[in-house]
């Protein structure tokens, strides 16, 4: 049983291998326990909505990685990840929910019969998917082991996307477009949101021509009038109102690969302060662009989006990116680099972000954003084509 259409090639997943067992080997790891879907994802394959049970991947310098989870989960594994059969482990059901017993002392008989009872193991601590029981429950079970914080060492070596992750984000770009084009052109004074939801998550999953639509691991959010001042509203049964601005915060997303993109779209006449917040916003957002070049530092790019912004009376007071690719719910973001003044990561070709310049106000808001690939020269590649503006449907 294997994948009959794998998203990468097996050089592919050789690469990200090496690379974590690399920064393994800085941090002095004997063993890494991934939890994370998405870091689970980028070594194996694994593809399944079932982290919301117990599951992970053991990293191992002279052995192939191991699939642990659920044992009705195994055959999933079995379809989608590039390691043979003998690499994938399943836990018995009675440890599902259970409060005789853990799924993480089955973890730790694996380890402790592969001889890694006295070894130095990576977890990640802060991670959605790692509970505080299954922390202590590890230690209980592993007393003589030591485990060491590995929190978004996986993270940190998808930053760089390859040449076929690129391809994948591609795709997804195109359903990102098809997406807001439908908003732009269904968005209008009594529509009720969540009929224009329910077209929104038919655009995203028919996709783009042969390009098939994933789940986003992020709702849509589409907050309006007052409530756009708050970034993570979601959506009712209400109509949108003439005389109200909607921002719409989506992300195409294709084999797991997201593109976020953001816009906003006022019903009615503007008034004079939102069209200054929008000059302001592009104005920022395109030097954010031309700072976005291989060689600066992260900062950069949070430096020349706050100028325009400042001389114009507007204050963020939050990081404008951070970065995307593969990811699972509740987050499209990687956790790592944040594009904010403080941060001074140098970027890199190859790596991808979400430049993310929403306004939040004491009574509005306003989103116009792009989706971003550093290049080896130049500034950064929109990943999306759509002009940067507020859509005003009167």
């Amino acid at each position: 049983m294997t994948h009959p259409n794998p998203a990468f090639s097996q050089a592919e997943f050789d690469r990200r291998l090496a690379k974590t067992r690399t920064a393994m080997d800085e941090a002095g790891l004997d063993v890494l326990f991934v939890e994370d879907p998405a870091n689970m994802a980028w070594l194996t394959g694994y593809e399944g909505w079932s982290f919301y049970v117990h599951q992970g991947v053991l990293v191992f310098h002279d052995a192939d990685p191991i699939w642990w989870g659920r044992r009705q989960d195994a055959n999933g594994a079995r379809w989608t990840v590039w390691m043979g059969h003998d690499r994938i482990h399943g836990y018995a059901d009675n440890y599902v929910q259970s409060h005789e017993r853990h799924a993480m002392q089955d973890l730790a008989a694996i380890l402790m019969g592969a001889g890694f009872g006295e070894k130095r193991i990576g977890v990640e601590m802060e991670n959605y998917y790692f509970s505080a029981k299954a922390y202590t429950t590890m230690v209980e079970s592993l007393p003589d082991a030591t485990l060491v914080d590995a929190t978004g060492l996986v993270n940190w070596q998808r930053l760089v996307k390859s040449g076929e992750e690129i391809a994948l984000m591609r795709k997804a770009a195109r359903i990102s477009e098809k997406v807001m084009d439908g908003v732009l052109d269904r968005v209008r004074p009594g529509v009720r949101k969540n009929e224009l939801v329910a077209e929104i998550y038919r655009d995203l999953i028919l996709g783009e021509g042969e390009v098939w639509g994933d789940y986003p691991s992020i709702v849509p959010l589409l907050p309006s009038g007052a409530e756009a001042s708050a970034p993570h509203l979601t959506w009712d049964g209400s109509p949108f109102k003439t005389g109200e601005a909607t921002f719409f915060e989506l992300a195409g997303c294709y084999r797991r690969y997201h593109v976020p993109f953001c816009r906003t779209v006022y019903l009615g006449e503007p008034p004079e302060f939102f069209r200054r917040a929008e000059e302001a916003l592009v104005e920022g957002l395109e030097s954010g662009l031309d700072a976005a070049r291989a060689g600066n530092p992260a900062s950069d790019i949070a430096n020349a989006l706050t100028a325009p912004l400042l001389r114009a009376g507007i204050e963020r007071g939050a990081r404008c990116g951070y970065p995307i690719g593969l990811s699972y719910p509740p987050d499209w973001g990687e956790r790592t680099v944040s594009l904010r003044e403080e941060d001074e990561t140098i970027l890199e070709p190859g790596m991808t972000f979400h430049f993310m310049p929403g306004l939040w106000m004491e009574n509005w808001g306003l989103e116009i954003t792009e989706s971003i690939l550093i290049k080896e020269n130049g500034p950064a590649e929109c990943f999306c084509n759509r002009p940067r503006e507020l859509h005003v449907k009167t």
